[in-house]
């Protein structure tokens, strides 16, 4: 019995072990996870991180990179500060996608659990669902047709060099898109609401209809 519980608890502890080495790290460098493949936390420095098809990984960090989830990936969640942030089709991401300066593209049929905010760049939904809102202070966003948010859309107020950008965010939700929650306008917008469109209260803004697929 002994034996059994040594062998048990040593067999745990070189499991734990490889989890730990599937953690990879970078500085100066890009991390490219191949198609299938389980790993890690993925995070580096001066890089792009690019999460092959079917693949998964914990928390995906980096700094003056992109990150690229390939279709049907998965990760625990995704940040960049300066970078952009791409979802493949199917592609799931189980807390939030978040980047500071760069776009978030969110392709058919892919998941964001929680939030989707960025300060500067376009957010991107095609036919996607977000659970957790979405937030930018200057990016454009584009809910596209059939795409689905909860939580509702907030543009918050620029604040210090920010304050610098005089273009308003151009919203546009699209046909058969669904946006559950309060539509919070802190600035100045330019506002296009599809007529086939489901959407909550909107504070700060008033709503330019269109019947087309774009205004």
């Amino acid at each position: 019995m002994r034996l059994a519980l040594v062998a048990a608890v040593f067999g745990g502890l070189l499991c734990m072990s490889a989890l730990a080495d599937d953690d990879l790290s970078k500085v100066n460098g890009s991390i490219r996870i191949e198609d299938g493949r389980t790993v890690g936390d993925l995070d580096t420095v001066n890089g792009s991180i690019h999460l092959g098809d079917n693949a998964h990984a914990d928390e995906i960090d980096t700094v003056n990179g992109s990150v690229e989830i390939g279709t049907g990936a998965s990760a625990t969640s995704a940040e960049t500060v300066n970078g952009r942030i791409g979802l493949g089709e199917r592609a799931r991401i189980a807390r939030g996608v978040e980047t500071v300066n760069g776009a978030i593209t969110l392709a058919s049929g892919s998941d964001v659990s929680g939030k989707v905010s960025n300060v500067n760049g376009t957010i991107r939904l095609d036919g996607a669902h977000v659970g957790g809102g979405i937030e930018t202070v200057s990016g454009d966003i584009e809910v596209g047709a059939g795409a689905r948010v909860e939580g509702g859309i907030l543009v918050e107020k620029p604040s210090g060099w920010f304050n610098s950008s005089s273009k308003p965010p151009r919203i546009v939700i699209g046909p058969q898109a669904v946006v559950q929650g309060t539509l919070d306008f802190r600035r100045e917008v330019e506002l296009h609401v599809s007529e086939r469109a489901t959407i909550g209260t909107i504070q700060g803004a008033t709503a330019k209809r269109f019947s087309g697929p774009t205004p």
